[in-house]
């Protein structure tokens, strides 16, 4: 599976999706600290940039096309302007970048205050888009917590799946099979009650992450966030303006993780899509 991602982030997709051997054609990031990350962790995928400039980009063949397009716009940090804030058209922008590369797989991500972002109606805007893509696209959503995936934070996020042909293969990725034949799904453990958000005034929750221990209420430090987020320890620890990676400051850092994808239900995804591949070719 050959994938394209925008909004790329730090690229919690590329590290849920390596086990599975998907490749990424390229990144598409503009804030500086997660691109170089990116040109760091994975120097040799090419990063195009501004994605509102896709028209200019190389023709790429790709299988799936993923993103989870700016956040705040829709989330309670980000004063819920929606479509009415210029980073809330970007989720325009992803459904005409599908529309020009044709995916055989779309996955979609965003925060829960997406849904009741402008009286819901943001969120049809995106749903009604992908219907009107014009190549026979199917899709299903689902909200998705990151605690039931073996992390130990609450991140409920709205995760949209789409599928060249048929809605039934996106519903059969994001439902369990108990689900359509009207048994309950199995009980899950309940996890530590933390929630990791982007740190400072481009806060994406209407939450702080913090940590009680026995020295009292700390801060979570960026190791910490790394592993919350499933990412490998020292993931964002890069060299950075000049210095080594020994004088990567947390800020940005804190940025970067708060503003990504859980790896771990990236991972999920990423499985559940194959095993529909799997079942396709059989």
């Amino acid at each position: 599976m050959k994938f394209l991602s925008v909004c790329s982030g730090i690229e919690a997709a590329s590290q849920a999706w390596h086990p599975l051997g998907w490749k990424a054609a390229a990144f598409s990031e503009i804030e500086k600290f997660p691109a170089a990350v990116l040109a760091h962790r994975y120097p040799g995928i090419p990063n195009l940039g501004d994605m509102t400039k896709f028209e200019e980009w190389p023709d790429l063949a790709i299988d799936l096309l993923v993103g989870g397009t700016p956040c705040q716009s829709y989330s309670i940090g980000g004063l819920r302007k929606g479509l009415d804030d210029p980073r809330g058209h970007l989720m325009l922008t992803y459904l005409a970048i599908a529309a020009r590369k044709r995916p055989r797989w779309l996955v979609w991500e965003n925060v829960y205050g997406v849904l009741s972002s402008n009286g819901g109606r943001d969120f049809a805007a995106l749903l009604w888009g992908l219907g009107q893509l014009g190549f026979g696209f199917g899709f299903a959503y689902r909200v998705l917590d990151a605690q039931f995936t073996g992390v130990p934070q609450q991140r409920r996020r709205v995760f949209v799946v789409g599928y060249y042909g048929d809605w039934r293969r996106a519903a059969a990725v994001l439902f369990e099979r108990e689900s359509f034949e009207g048994r309950p799904e199995p009980q899950r453990a309940e996890a530590v009650s933390v929630c990791l958000t982007a740190r400072g005034a481009g806060s994406l929750d209407d939450r702080e992450t913090y940590v009680v221990d026995g020295n009292g209420v700390r801060h979570m430090t960026p190791l910490e966030c790394e592993r919350l987020q499933g990412f490998p320890d020292n993931f964002t620890r890069i060299p950075w303006r000049g210095k080594d990676a020994g004088a990567c400051p947390d800020g940005p850092r804190y940025k970067a993780l708060g503003n990504s994808m859980a790896v771990p239900v990236m991972n999920w995804i990423g499985n559940r899509i194959e095993a529909v591949e799997q079942l396709q070719a059989a």
